[in-house]
């Protein structure tokens, strides 16, 4: 009996203590409301930059990395078989040797193993978009490309990454570039730019195709015969006549004179003028395309 009236008696006072605040409660005015809206907005961090959103995305790109290092695997020994497969078998066989052949091999090859690896940019794209990442970064009030562009950002480290490790083996067997620091900066910088500018044709498959197998099928379809139809490996002069007509004028073949002839120390202003003209028809076009895309999707 006692316990049955204690809990009563603290039943009783719950409800006495509720009636109490919902007697003290007043529903607030709507001028108040409405001026604590006004000064909160006062107080919204500012909208960020195109170029902050970016880099923030481009920082996204290599954390990616940190908690994945296999992704690693194609920017370093791939490279590195790269380079000593093709110039331990054709060596002997195009040039005679491996130290002549190194020299007009190095430059081509690490154009042709750094624009392959752009075709991983769209992979990524297509995998967020799987996951659902990109239907959250359209809700957000950034720039609307900068998704886009992080990526991009993102994978030139990659790039320069496998740049710096194909130059460091083509130096320990053999290289000897001409022009120097400089003339490996030049090149190296120039494939960077044209690197980028090519990746945008990736981000487009990535958005457009389902699947990220289907992105590497006809990334690789697009890749392999534009690359190997270059002067990366040999002098188009012995080539069909018909064969030089397309390979002389091939964006790879552009690009890696370029990259040559500047590490060689020489300055190829035509090759130089067409391979920036490439860039800029792929990232107005196919960035274009991608933001259309990315915008309907």
């Amino acid at each position: 009996m006692t316990t049955t009236s204690s809990q009563q008696a603290q039943q009783a006072q719950a409800q006495k203590a509720q009636q109490t605040d919902a007697a003290a409660f007043v529903a607030p005015r709507a001028d108040e409301l409405a001026a604590l809206l006004v000064t909160g907005a006062d107080r919204r961090p500012p909208r960020p930059s195109a170029l902050s959103a970016s880099l923030t995305f481009g920082w996204r790109a290599m954390l990616k990395i940190k908690h994945v290092p296999e992704q690693l695997f194609d920017v370093t020994a791939f490279p590195i078989m790269m380079v000593l497969m093709y110039t331990y078998l054709f060596g002997g066989a195009l040039a005679g040797s491996v130290s002549a052949y190194i020299q007009f091999l190095l430059p081509g090859i690490l154009t042709m193993s750094v624009v392959m690896i752009t075709m991983y940019t769209g992979v990524a794209v297509n995998t967020d978009i799987a996951k659902g990442v990109f239907d959250r970064f359209r809700t957000l009030p950034i720039w609307r490309p900068a998704p886009m562009v992080g990526y991009l950002l993102g994978d030139v480290v990659r790039y320069l990454i496998a740049s710096a490790v194909m130059l460091s083996v083509g130096l320990l067997i053999g290289y000897r570039p001409d022009g120097g620091i400089a003339g490996i900066l030049a090149g190296v910088a120039l494939l960077m730019v044209f690197s980028f500018a090519f990746s945008w044709i990736w981000t487009m498959f990535g958005l457009l195709l389902r699947t990220e197998k289907s992105v590497m099928g006809v990334s690789m379809m697009v890749i392999f015969p534009l690359t190997f139809l270059s002067n990366v490996f040999v002098d188009p002069r012995t080539m069909p006549g018909w064969l030089q007509a397309f390979v002389n004028n091939s964006p790879m073949t552009h690009l890696a004179t370029s990259v040559r002839e500047l590490m060689a120390g020489g300055w190829p202003a035509a090759d130089i003028a067409w391979t920036l003209g490439w860039s800029a028809v792929f990232v107005v076009v196919f960035g274009a395309v991608t933001m259309r895309l990315y915008n309907r999707k």
